[in-house]
């Protein structure tokens, strides 16, 4: 593939480069997968109104995301083993984010620890944080964000019980995984990734290893994740996180309307209407199909963002017009990362830019802050 024209095309090389077991975590939901599809599937129901004749010159794309500039209001989502989609992933994802001028969401389950970004990088990046029964592990794990100079803290709330991925499963991921013969086959054949594999040192859960007690290694991280699921959490532990936390606070996770105002009078910042790239609860609605409702319930009392389903510039500007703050996208850009590393996540934003700008032009508008419901055919959302 010499051309490569949009996010699909990335995705198609991700996976020829890509061990299948890292590709299919990264590329896959839950039991069925129906919310899985949903989330991309629903916006394509969507349709915009074109105008003509109207002064295009001079568009702007740059906005803000809980008062932070960005080029464009787009952000690169958190998400778990971005190092293993490339040798260094979350490294060269934070470089290619802030070279663009958008930000980068560190996950608690980056491969690449919250200090290897910050020596890696010149600007703040946010850091994306789990709570866990270990309450000291997280008050360090806080105290390391704020020493790493990260701007902002995205709380998911949405994973105190593990939806079962049945190609995880199938292909035995797990901490360490499981390298069958099948498996190890399988990366033998993907020469460039077990290149760049044998050539870093960052393997591990660069958050956990180490840093957690009795996290020592690979192999005591499972049965220390199996313990740390808390099921008790609650409002009152987010208003305790806001305090330690001190700095801006986004909560990710929110898909109905009580919860919205819930969020809203925590205190925090903003809030992702996502439901975790529909890895988590399956038959739930989609990302683009609960944000409208979500917008009319709080209006103007907390910034409103969104993840699930993006896959172009198109999807960004429908969700804009929608009342979304600003977006965040992860398979698309781990689809770069896979495919030609930190060169495929620039491509990647580049690709995301290039359809947002000409899909405002498209329906009369020069400046992204202006896109709202008009722009939308009514009667498709």
């Amino acid at each position: 593939m010499t051309i490569i024209t949009c996010i699909e095309d990335l995705r198609v090389l991700a996976q020829k480069r890509v061990p299948r077991m890292f590709y299919d975590y990264a590329d896959a939901g839950s039991w069925t997968e129906s919310t899985y599809r949903a989330n991309s599937g629903d916006f394509a129901q969507i349709k915009f109104r074109q105008r003509v004749a109207v002064n295009l010159e001079n568009r702007s794309l740059a906005s803000t995301m809980v008062g932070q500039p960005v080029a464009m209001p787009v952000a690169l989502a958190p998400t778990g083993l971005t190092g293993m989609q490339h040798a260094d992933g979350e490294i060269l994802a934070a470089r290619a984010a802030e070279r663009f001028g958008v930000p980068f969401t560190l996950s608690t389950m980056s491969i690449c620890s919250i200090e290897d970004v910050a020596a890696h990088t010149s600007k703040p990046f946010w850091f994306q944080l789990y709570v866990m029964k270990d309450r000291a592990y997280i008050n360090r794990l806080i105290d390391r964000a704020k020493a790493a100079g990260c701007s902002a803290l995205v709380l998911t709330l949405d994973l105190q019980v593990l939806g079962q991925r049945h190609k995880d499963l199938r292909n035995g991921l797990s901490a360490p995984p499981k390298l069958t013969l099948a498996n190890l086959l399988n990366m033998a054949s993907k020469p460039r990734w077990c290149k760049g594999m044998l050539g870093t040192k960052r393997r591990g859960f660069g958050n956990i290893v180490g840093h957690a007690t009795s996290v020592t290694d690979m192999s005591s991280l499972s049965a220390w994740t199996q313990q740390q699921f808390d099921l008790s959490l609650s409002w009152r532990d987010v208003e305790w996180i806001k305090q330690r936390w001190g700095g801006k606070l986004i909560i990710k996770g929110i898909m109905d309307a009580e919860d919205a105002r819930l969020a809203a009078a925590s205190g925090a910042d903003a809030l992702i209407v996502s439901n975790h790239g529909g890895r988590q609860l399956d038959g739930a609605q989609s990302s683009i199909g609960a944000l409208p409702a979500i917008v009319d319930a709080v209006g103007a009392q907390i910034e409103v963002h969104m993840d699930g389903g993006i896959r172009s510039g198109q999807d960004v500007i429908k969700a804009l017009a929608l009342g979304a703050k600003g977006v965040y996208i992860g398979r698309p850009f781990l689809y770069g990362l896979g495919a030609l590393g930190e060169a495929g996540v620039d491509k990647c934003l580049a690709i995301i830019r290039n359809e947002l700008d000409l899909t405002m032009a498209f329906c009369g508008l020069r400046d992204v802050r202006d896109v709202d419901r008009r722009i939308l055919l009514p009667g498709t959302f």
